[in-house]
């Protein structure tokens, strides 16, 4: 896996960038077609909150996208900081070599 130095973008901020401010629609709008509280939306758009299967399918109808879209901007983003943000998961051995380790 190629490592990046910067972290990818928040799916939250491509949402409001790409969709919501050119089509000029407010969060509560958005609320209203995608069927869900304003507070999931603003909390997705303020990049506090992820994108879930549920709403990349949602978020797919209502911009003739992709689920899989949504989500790997999501898994992109997750993975980045969850490789980033902690660097405890860097002492875990693959089994063969901890197995060798114990013999």
């Amino acid at each position: 896996m190629r490592e990046r130095k910067r972290p990818p973008v928040h799916p939250g901020r491509i949402l409001k960038n790409h969709h919501l401010l050119p089509l000029s629609i407010s969060l509560t709008e958005l609320a209203r077609i995608l069927g869900v509280s304003r507070k999931t939306v603003s909390k997705i758009v303020n990049e506090g909150g992820a994108i879930t299967p549920d709403m990349a399918l949602r978020l797919s109808r209502a911009f003739n996208t992709t689920p899989d879209l949504w989500l790997g901007l999501q898994q992109e983003y997750d993975l980045w900081h969850a490789m980033n943000d902690s660097k405890e998961w860097r002492q875990v051995k693959a089994i063969g070599e901890a197995a060798a380790a114990r013999a």
